[in-house]
């Protein structure tokens, strides 16, 4: 349809819409036919039919087979909730499904911490590259956007992978190594279906992500943590721990930590693996937030290259620099897994969203990608370093400050669940450090997103919180 057309479609269907929503036209009356409406306005029949489609679509109009269309019988208004209702309060205890709803907004914190949720304010990333990219996947794919797609993932983007990890020296096959995801929270709970039967140990560090916690607990899987320092986990509670608990599985961040953006030490990856080798667990490495670092590229330890992906299962994917809703992730493992995580992926969703893979293939394949990581990356380090003198300033403290990433696992020093509650009662959403133990034990650290660089009344009631 042309810009003319759109143009006269929508003031004919506002001109409508307004005389049914004042009365002008009554409920049961019988709207012109098609052509008589057309030659009313002075416009097309095709013009006419999208005016009433979107009438329809509007619930303003009802169209029925052979006698045309008619106005639909008034319905009662939504009633907004929130416009009288007093804000609640925070819970006793913050946990892990309030801090989800209050992130994803079926919660009333209206203001919410920028970056609470994880992610990046919108105007530091790239609208125009994602709806570039969508633009030329739109115009090129047609009919294929139609099916499903292919049980592994776009094909075309299974390699754009694959070629980036084996830049990294990992042995990542596209075709036999190489499954997408929506997203890594999904890659994560096909691991654990397909490895974790109730009863089993699984050994997360900690602090660690909590959303992980909680999937764990849906399978059953007792939770033990390990606790995490600026190189690693702590190799003898984690030895102990082997030892002790039989796990079946360990998931760690080995590259920029969440939500202390700690690292990995080359030592800490070889004691990590041969204790794995000991005592028979897999190991799945959680890279989210990797291209955080400056050597995100190279020149960084990762387990999966060490290990070969013998016992290792690589998760990554692109939510966090280029865009959430795009849900596009990836597992790497050795091939008879993979194809046992297919057929996971298969029996829970048969397949993943093939329009986003191929924008994000065609982000990858254009070549802009790593130069937008760059700048973001740029972005972020500036805004963390800015972000921690500030928290500093305010009497914050910083055991260890981060070696890259969004976050800063800050020493507020009182109890953070209580600081997280009073900051809820003033719209800010701060997750305590409560959460990111399994043992869900009081805290004083809390992860503070560096999101929060430029808001001002951000840093003015994290001021009157202290």
């Amino acid at each position: 349809m042309h810009a003319a057309d759109a143009t006269l479609v929508a003031q004919l269907s506002q001109d409508l819409a307004r005389r049914i929503q004042d009365q002008g036209l009554r409920p049961g009356t019988r709207l012109p036919s098609i052509r008589q409406m057309a030659e009313q306005a002075g416009v097309s029949r095709f013009t006419v039919v999208e005016a009433y489609e979107r009438l329809v679509a509007q619930g303003l109009v009802q169209s029925r087979r052979g006698a045309g269309f008619f106005v639909q019988a008034r319905r009662a208004p939504l009633i907004d909730k929130s416009a009288n209702a007093a804000k609640p309060l925070a819970p006793a205890q913050i946990d892990t499904r309030w801090m989800l709803r209050s992130m994803f907004g079926s919660n009333p914190i209206d203001g919410a911490m920028p970056g609470s949720a994880g992610l990046l304010p919108p105007d530091w990333l790239d609208l125009d590259l994602v709806s570039s990219a969508l633009r030329s996947v739109g115009r090129t794919a047609q009919g294929p956007l139609l099916g499903y797609g292919h049980p592994q993932g776009y094909a075309p983007l299974r390699q754009q992978i694959a070629a980036l990890l084996q830049a990294q020296g990992l042995p990542v096959h596209p075709e036999l190594n190489l499954l997408t995801t929506s997203g890594v929270t999904h890659g994560l709970d096909l691991v654990a279906r397909l490895l974790v039967q109730p009863g089993d140990t699984v050994l997360v560090e900690d602090p660690a992500w909590y959303v992980v916690f909680g999937r764990l607990a849906a399978f059953g899987a007792r939770v033990i943590g390990v606790p995490r320092g600026p190189n690693g986990p702590d190799m003898a509670w984690l030895e102990q721990a082997a030892a002790q608990h039989r796990p079946k599985l360990l998931i760690t961040n080995s590259t920029v930590h969440n939500p202390t953006g700690y690292g990995l030490s080359a030592g800490a990856a070889y004691d990590m693996l041969r204790i794995a080798e000991k005592h028979d667990f897999m190991v799945v490495e959680d890279l989210t937030y990797a291209e955080f670092h400056p050597n995100s590229g190279s020149n960084l330890t990762r387990l999966a290259e060490l290990d070969r992906l013998n016992r290792v299962i690589l998760a990554g994917g692109f939510a966090k620099t280029l865009a959430a809703s795009l849900r596009v992730g990836w597992l790497a493992a050795k091939d008879d897994l993979v194809q046992r995580l297919s057929d996971i992926k298969m029996l829970g969703a048969l397949t993943s969203s093939e329009l986003s893979e191929r924008v994000v293939h065609r982000i990858l394949a254009d070549g802009a990608y790593r130069r937008h990581v760059e700048r973001l990356r740029l972005r972020v380090d500036e805004a963390r370093a800015r972000c921690l003198k500030r928290l500093i300033k305010l009497g914050y403290t910083v055991p260890n400050e981060p070696q890259a990433g969004m976050f800063i696992w800050a020493d507020c020093g009182r109890d953070s669940e209580q600081l997280a509650r009073e900051a809820a009662d003033r719209g800010l959403l701060i997750p305590p450090g409560s959460l990111f133990s399994p043992t869900q034990a009081p805290s004083r650290m809390a992860r503070i997103s560096v999101a929060i660089v430029d808001e001002e009344k951000v840093w003015k009631e994290l001021a009157a919180l202290k």
